[in-house]
C-alpha cells in the first residue's frame, strides 16, 4: 500500500475507527507502544541513563553475588549501536544522541587503559563508532558543544598509542573547526 492509499484509506475512517485502530496498534505492536508512550512521556534523562549502565556494562560488567567468579566484559559494539539507531527512531534530541554516541568510546578507552586489547577489530569498531559521532554532531550543528569531549577522545588514542591514533586525527583534519 502506497502512502497516498494509506491517507485515502484514513480519510474514509470515521473518528471513532481510528482511535480504535491506534489502540489496536497500541496493543499489538511493541514498537507502536514504545514509540507512543516516548511521545507522550519523553523521559530522555531515563533513556540515556539506562542506556549508558548497559552500555558500560558491555565492558565492566557487574558480578552477581551467587557468582564464584567475574563475568568477563564482552565489548560488543552493537549494543550501543542499536541503543543509538533506537534513540534516532525514537526522534531523541540529538545531543542526547551525541552524548551517548561519544560515551560508548569513552567507556571503550576507559576499558582500554585498563586491559590489553590485541584484537585489531576493537579499535577499527572504536574508530568507526568515532567518525559516526563526529559526522553526526557536525551535521546537526553541535560540534562546538561536543568539541572538547571529541578532542579528548582523539587525544586519548595518542596517550594509549592506540595503532590507528593517526585515523582518529584524520577524521577531526576533514572538518573545519
Amino acid at each position: 500500500m502506497s502512502k497516498r492509499d494509506l491517507k485515502k484509506y484514513l480519510g474514509e475512517l470515521t473518528k471513532e475507527q481510528l482511535e480504535e485502530q491506534l489502540i489496536e496498534l497500541y496493543e499489538k505492536f511493541a514498537p507502536v507502544k514504545v514509540y507512543y508512550d516516548f511521545v507522550f512521556n519523553p523521559k530522555e534523562d531515563k533513556l540515556l541513563q539506562e542506556a549508558k549502565v548497559k552500555i558500560s556494562h558491555e565492558y565492566f560488567p557487574i558480578k552477581k553475588p551467587e557468582a564464584k567468579w567475574r563475568p568477563k566484559a564482552k565489548m560488543r559494539r552493537s549494543v550501543a549501536q542499536k541503543l543509538i539507531k533506537h534513540f534516532i527512531m525514537l526522534g531523541v534530541d540529538s545531543y542526547v544522541v551525541a552524548d551517548i554516541m561519544l560515551y560508548n568510546i569513552e567507556i571503550a578507552q576507559t576499558f582500554s587503559s585498563q586491559n590489553f586489547i590485541k584484537q585489531e577489530l576493537f579499535y577499527k569498531s572504536i574508530l568507526n563508532s568515532f567518525e559516526q559521532a563526529v559526522n553526526f554532531v557536525v551535521s546537526n550543528g553541535i560540534f562546538n558543544d561536543f568539541k572538547l569531549r571529541i578532542n579528548a577522545i582523539q587525544n586519548e588514542t595518542v596517550e594509549q598509542k592506540w595503532k590507528n591514533k593517526y585515523d582518529f586525527s584524520a577524521i577531526l583534519e576533514k572538518i573545519d573547526y
